[in-house]
């Protein structure tokens, strides 16, 4: 089974769109038992006494667009011991990347990867967040997740 923790700022937009987002394209392939997925943020900004937020509506919204709920999902912090549980760790972006790598240190680095960089391309997400632009997102991490998937099952370029 391989183990993908899909990672962002704040677990409530790109990471647990690209979550979900996998875990439909893995049970649409009948996969569910090679592949353990979640997601989590590299800050603490929507983590309140222990808790996180859920995702963010207009990210939940766009999933449903497309027939993908993601209910009960909360916000959870990316750990150092995650670097022991996790085969990938897949980020939205650059800083993603950064943060991953002084969060997880050294043993990790060789599962860090930007998710878009499965595509052919060393793009980031752009964060939704900011642009208000879920459609984009959405497109871009969905792109990213059928490229990973491909790479994963010997499917890929």
């Amino acid at each position: 089974m391989t183990r993908i923790m899909f990672v962002c700022h704040g677990n409530i937009c790109r990471s647990p769109m690209a979550e979900f987002i996998f875990k439909k394209l893995v049970r649409e392939k009948g996969l569910e038992k090679d592949f353990y997925v979640c997601s989590s943020a590299t800050s603490t900004e929507e983590i309140w006494g222990g808790v996180g937020n859920p995702v963010y509506p207009p990210a939940r919204e766009e999933l449903a667009r497309h027939g993908i709920g993601c209910a009960g999902k909360r916000a959870v912090q990316l750990t150092r011991a995650d670097a022991d549980k996790y085969d990938m760790f897949v980020g939205m972006d650059s800083a993603n990347i950064r943060n991953m790598h002084r969060m997880l240190g050294d043993g990790a680095s060789d599962r860090i990867f930007k998710l878009m960089s499965f595509t052919g391309r060393d793009a980031d997400v752009s964060d939704p967040w900011y642009s208000d632009r879920f459609d984009i997102a959405y497109r871009d991490i969905y792109e990213g997740c059928e490229a990973l998937l491909d790479h994963l099952t010997g499917k890929g370029k």
